[in-house]
């Protein structure tokens, strides 16, 4: 390496300001160029090591951590360009800034010395203004380098912890799914005269809907459908709050349960049921949210029932004849409106009559163009599926909407009751 010591020599009165501290590895097999080079670069403040050759200078590297690394192109054994190439594969902490010098100048070998890692040129013989630039302009460099590295040392360490975070609300999130369907302990539930069956699928880890039946007496039981706004742990929570309301570990702890004239347990009107959640929520409960519900009386021994319907879809009666009515109302949801009010109708349920409660999750199930299963494809569904008992007819549900969406999770929670009188015919009020 022929380099013009006139060239690399400090101007008389020269200023000798220094670089912050860098470690820089002069390669080269002229000992006496190394020295030169390395004395210039010693006084400009850097910390120099020298290396005869490619593979001596990999060992040391082995040993020593440096930031700039000056390589001649051409030395017996190991060019530069191979030293090059070599380091670039070798494990780093930070990054290293390569320059080859080189007399060399046509674009093929410029391309080469690119392709093999090197970050910039040096011709021969060095100016000494050129290789501060170059050292310059390597520092910059190197000093991005480290910190974009301890940036994404910053961003790894966040993302591991969120990960933990993650992984430790995924767990939780999947008892508490757990303990939602907890709350709903039996799919069937037979009483004197008629069979419940349920179903029950939240979206994601826990859903807003909850159904639930709850006995009045001996002759009489609750069935309600809720649909809580949103989606994930709070819409869960006041489902839960809410079911808790409607059920309990005895009829006392029920809001739609009342003390008749006679010392018996009786349902309170449904649409009084729904104002008093109403007013329960507004007064007790501080959220945005705010629930659709179905809520009825059943009496099953004499088949009538009194509905109230707060918003959500409408109960479908299906009869014996396979004939489908939609009775519904519509309504005002419950946790809006403060001083809210409800109505209720009544219907009446043969042997052999069905009455279904569901969540809007079924009918705007999205099929994979868009468009929803509705009313129509639910229609279909009951037809075909007419003669299944009511658990089986409920399963059979889960599985259709699946065909239809084509989707390995739903995208809104499902749920469904329904009771199948399996009294005598009704005859009379009770």
């Amino acid at each position: 390496m022929a380099l013009n010591p006139l060239t690399l020599s400090e101007p008389a009165g020269a200023e000798t300001a220094h670089l912050p501290q860098r470690g820089v590895l002069v390669v080269d097999d002229s000992p006496a160029q190394r020295r030169l080079l390395s004395s210039l670069l010693a006084r400009w403040g850097y910390d120099v090591a020298e290396a005869g050759s490619g593979a001596e200078a990999l060992e040391l590297l082995s040993r020593r951590s440096v930031d700039i690394i000056i390589s001649d192109w051409m030395m017996p054994g190991m060019s530069g360009v191979d030293f090059c190439r070599t380091f670039r594969k070798t494990e780093r902490r930070k990054y290293g800034y390569f320059v080859l010098l080189t007399s060399k100048s046509e674009k093929e070998d410029v391309a080469l010395g690119l392709q093999s890692g090197a970050d910039d040129f040096l011709s021969k013989p060095v100016n000494r203004s050129e290789l501060r630039a170059r050292l310059l302009a390597g520092e910059r460099i190197v000093k991005m380098q480290a910190e974009l590295k301890d940036k994404n040392d910053l961003l790894t360490g966040a993302l591991e912890e969120l990960e933990t975070i993650h992984a430790a609300l995924d767990r939780d999130l999947v008892e508490a799914r757990k303990f939602q369907k907890s709350l709903i302990p039996e799919r069937v539930r037979d009483f004197d005269g008629g069979r419940v069956s349920l179903l029950f699928r939240p979206c994601g880890h826990v859903g807003g809907d909850f159904i639930g039946a709850f006995r009045v007496n001996e002759s009489r039981i609750g069935l309600y459908s809720i649909d809580v706004s949103g989606h994930g742990v709070a819409s869960a929570l006041l489902a839960a709050r809410v079911a808790g309301y409607l059920g309990g570990t005895s009829p006392d702890q029920n809001i739609a349960i009342t003390i008749d004239d006679f010392g018996l347990y009786a349902m309170r009107p449904p649409e009084d049921v729904c104002a008093r959640l109403n007013d329960l929520m507004l007064a007790q409960l501080d959220t945005e949210l705010y629930l659709t519900m179905v809520l009825a009386d059943c009496n099953l021994a004499t088949g009538k029932i009194r509905i109230a319907q707060a918003g959500h879809p409408g109960p479908l009666v299906i009869r014996s004849d396979r004939s489908v009515e939609d009775p519904g109302e519509g309504g005002l949801p419950v946790g809006l409106i403060a001083g809210g009010r409800w109505s209720s109708f009544d219907l009446r349920l043969q042997r052999g009559d069905r009455l279904l409660l569901l969540s809007d999750g079924i009918t705007e199930c999205p099929g994979p163009e868009g468009a929803e299963f509705g009313d129509g494809e639910l229609a279909s569904f009951i037809g075909r599926s007419f003669d299944l008992p009511g658990p089986d007819l409920l399963d059979a549900l889960g599985w259709e909407l699946d065909r239809f969406s084509g989707l390995l999770d739903l995208p809104d929670d499902v749920s469904c009751i329904m009771l199948e009188h399996l009294g005598k015919d009704a005859v009379s009020d009770a």
